[in-house]
C-alpha cells in the first residue's frame, strides 16, 4: 500500500482538502491519498472533523496510524462510508486543531523555562502537560509563568528543519523527551525551531502541528504540579483564552 501523503505537514493552517478514498480497513477506517487529519502520535490527539462526497458524508472523530505510513480516518459512528476511488472534500474541526497547535508550541516553551529531561507528555484543547525527571517541584512557578508570557510575547518564528538520521544520532542532545524517540528509519526528521540565529529557543524533534510564532499561542498559565514516582514532576499548562 502507498503511504498516506501528510496535507498537514504541507500546511499545519489548511482547513480544507480534496482527497481520494483509497482503501477502506476492516474496521472501517478512511485511507486517503492525502490526509488533511493529524493521526495521534507522539502525545498529540488525531484531528476530528468531516468527509464529504457526492450523496454522503461522514463525521471524523479521529486519525490512527497505520503500517506503512498509512493514515487511517475514523468515523465517529457507524454510517456508509464512501466507496473506494470516490472523491471527497476533507473539512477539519479547525477550532479543536489549532488549540492543539497553540498546546504544543506551547510545550515547546514550557521545555524552555524547565531545562531538565523531559519524560512525557500529553495534547489536549485546552491543556497539555509535560513530565520532567525532577526530583523536586520548581520553587517559583510565578516566575515561570513570567518566562513563559515574556517567550510568548517576543512572537517568535516558529519554523522547520530536516536533518539526517546519522545527523540526529551524532548530536542525540537535540532529543529532549527520553520516552518518546523521534521516528527514524526513513532517512531524515523533521527538527522544529523556536527563534532564529541569535534569538532561537528551542530546536528538537517533533512531527506535530505548530502554530507559527509564538505570539499566536495566548495566554497559557502553569497549574497543578503533580508527584509521578520519586523523580517525576508533571506539570499541568492550561489555555486561559
Amino acid at each position: 500500500m502507498t503511504a498516506t501523503r501528510l496535507l498537514f505537514r504541507d500546511d499545519a493552517y489548511a482547513r480544507e482538502a480534496a482527497g481520494i478514498v483509497q482503501e477502506i480497513t476492516p474496521e472501517g477506517g478512511v485511507v486517503l491519498d492525502g490526509s488533511l487529519f493529524y493521526a495521534t502520535s507522539g502525545g498529540q490527539p488525531g484531528d476530528s472533523g468531516r468527509l464529504v462526497w457526492p450523496g454522503g458524508s461522514l463525521e471524523i472523530a479521529t486519525a490512527v496510524k497505520l503500517e506503512g505510513g498509512r493514515i487511517a480516518l475514523v468515523a465517529a459512528e457507524p454510517r456508509p462510508l464512501p466507496p473506494i476511488g470516490a472523491a471527497v472534500m476533507q473539512h477539519l474541526d479547525w477550532e479543536r486543531r489549532h488549540r492543539h497547535m497553540r498546546v504544543h508550541t506551547a510545550l515547546h516553551l514550557l521545555s524552555v523555562v524547565i531545562p531538565m529531561p523531559v519524560t512525557g507528555g500529553q495534547i489536549g484543547a485546552e491543556r497539555g502537560r509535560l513530565d520532567f525527571d525532577m526530583p523536586e517541584p520548581p520553587a517559583d512557578v510565578a516566575a515561570l509563568n513570567e518566562a513563559l508570557a515574556a517567550l510568548i510575547d517576543r512572537d517568535l518564528p516558529v519554523t522547520e528543519d530536516w536533518i539526517t538520521d546519522a545527523e540526529l544520532a551524532a548530536n542525540p542532545g537535540l532529543v529532549k523527551t527520553l520516552s518518546v524517540m523521534p521516528p527514524m528509519g526513513q532517512g531524515r526528521v523533521r527538527l522544529v525551531r523556536i527563534g532564529q540565529g541569535g534569538a532561537q529557543v528551542d530546536l528538537q524533534p517533533c512531527g506535530g502541528t505548530h502554530v507559527a510564532r509564538t505570539g499566536e499561542i495566548g495566554h497559557v498559565e502553569i497549574g497543578k504540579i503533580e508527584k509521578k514516582g520519586r523523580q517525576n514532576r508533571r506539570v499541568i499548562l492550561h489555555l486561559r483564552d
